[in-house]
C-alpha cells in the first residue's frame, strides 16, 4: 500500500496556491485580488509562506493519509 496524501496534497496545494491563479495575496490595487492572472514578488513569497504552512498543517499536524 502506497501512501498517496503527501503528493496529492502538495500538488493541490501548488494549484490553488499559485498567485493569480484563484487569488492575489496582497493585491496590486487591492489587499486581495481574484482570478487577475498577474503576480509581484510580494505575492510569490506571500503565497510560498502560506503552501508551506498549509503543507505542514496537513502532513505533519493532521497527519493525513490517502492509501490506493
Amino acid at each position: 500500500m502506497n501512501d498517496w496524501a503527501a503528493p496529492i496534497i502538495a500538488a493541490a496545494l501548488f494549484a490553488f496556491l499559485s498567485p493569480g491563479l484563484i487569488f492575489q495575496m496582497p493585491g496590486k490595487e487591492r489587499p486581495v485580488g481574484f482570478l487577475n492572472m498577474k503576480t509581484s514578488v510580494a505575492s510569490i513569497l506571500l503565497h510560498t509562506v502560506l503552501y508551506g504552512l498549509l503543507l505542514i498543517l496537513f502532513l505533519v499536524v493532521l497527519n493525513v493519509h490517502v492509501y490506493a
